[in-house]
């Protein structure tokens, strides 16, 4: 009788949480969660342009745009819920960025935690305070609203190409890139690095400029 019970028990845990299980969201549809102040959140995403930008909402929002009706039915998006945060991923058949024109926006907590993986492409980050870890082969990373003092560590790399960091006074170009700065005082940590391409570390002055 307890070995029928404990099979009955397994079976409703099981199927309870495939009733909890994410799908996939095409698109043309926009994928909205809860995620929390100072969450991580992991970004794994096929080529494309991520704008993650900061908001007041304790969730996320995520929503696409693409240059053809095919990269749109292609792309998709999953989130999986996690003790610390989610992790969030662009899904798709092997397209390329520019061919596919395929933009996606993440809007999330203003403290948010950033990790993000993504082969080819351009990543800009707004007024998202947090720790920020993001790694590219190809293409640009944008990181915004730079205040030096928020830091208590940034580095910057990239294999081939360059490395501006406005608000520290650091431009270099070239081979084996790098720049990189502490603060004791700082709380947060940055990390970028593109193989091929560019890096821009972005001051609030810097934004305010006129064209």
């Amino acid at each position: 009788m307890k070995s029928i019970c404990c099979v009955a028990g397994v079976a409703l845990f099981v199927c309870s949480i495939a009733g909890f299980a994410e799908k996939n969201i095409p698109c043309n549809r926009t994928l909205s969660r809860p995620l929390p102040p100072r969450a991580v959140l992991i970004i794994d995403s096929k080529p494309a342009g991520l704008e993650i930008v900061g908001t007041d909402q304790d969730s996320i929002h995520v929503s696409c745009t693409a240059g053809s009706d095919e990269a749109a039915q292609a792309a998709a998006f999953y989130f999986s819920p996690m003790a610390n945060g989610g992790k969030l991923s662009v899904r798709g058949i092997h397209f390329n960025h520019r061919d596919s024109g395929l933009q996606v926006k993440i809007e999330v907590p203003r403290r948010t935690n950033l990790s993000v993986r993504m082969f080819a492409g351009q990543v800009t980050v707004e007024e998202v305070k947090g720790d920020k870890d993001i790694d590219l082969g190809a293409g640009q990373i944008t990181i915004s609203a730079i205040h030096p003092s928020d830091y208590r560590s940034v580095d910057a790399s990239v294999s081939i190409g360059e490395v501006q960091a406005g608000p520290y006074g650091s431009d270099k170009g070239g081979f084996f890139r790098r720049f990189r700065k502490t603060n004791a005082n700082g709380d947060y940590r940055l990390q970028a690095h593109v193989t091929t391409g560019q890096i821009d570390l972005v001051g609030h002055a810097d934004q305010d400029k006129p064209d």
